[in-house]
């Protein structure tokens, strides 16, 4: 696990690290699904789906970031797929995701995610050497090489 929920004045706040950008956008997915769940919910014993899902978006990583984390959340609200698993590839302008998913509804869900927000929202590569601080004495900091990522979500 390298994703440590973060606390926030009213939303819900996450942290991030990676070795590269891919599995930086997976710990980031893994750690909002874990954030839905009740802590007495177990996937494992559900019979799993397998497909690719994707999203595009010229320009900024970061709103393409946030676009994959709404298509999370889009899937499971609206297909009724609910993420388990993930094998991201961050490619230039899309995301291209293996995705292990259930049945929303054999998974018993503690908290909504109303929208990822862009608020304190940060995506970025950490040179080696460089140290990211952190604010929160439930959250490590981190030394690069890297990357870290910063979300918050309404909720």
């Amino acid at each position: 696990m390298s994703y440590w929920v973060r606390p926030t004045t009213a939303d819900i706040g996450l942290r991030a690290f990676a070795r590269n950008a891919s599995e930086l956008v997976k710990e980031l997915t893994l750690g909002m699904q874990s954030i839905l769940v009740s802590d007495n919910c177990d996937t494992n014993s559900v019979v799993r789906n397998v497909a690719k899902w994707e999203v595009q978006h010229d320009g900024d990583i970061d709103l393409l970031v946030v676009k994959w984390l709404d298509e999370v959340l889009y899937r499971c609200e609206g297909n009724d797929e609910f993420l388990v698993d993930c094998q991201p590839m961050v490619k230039d302008g899309f995301i291209e995701v293996q995705v292990s998913f259930v049945d929303k509804n054999l998974v018993e869900l503690e908290v909504e995610i109303k929208a990822v927000t862009t608020h304190e929202f940060a995506f970025k590569q950490v040179e080696a050497g460089q140290v990211i601080h952190s604010q929160w004495p439930e959250v490590p900091s981190f030394e690069g090489p890297g990357w870290y990522a910063d979300v918050v979500f309404d909720i």
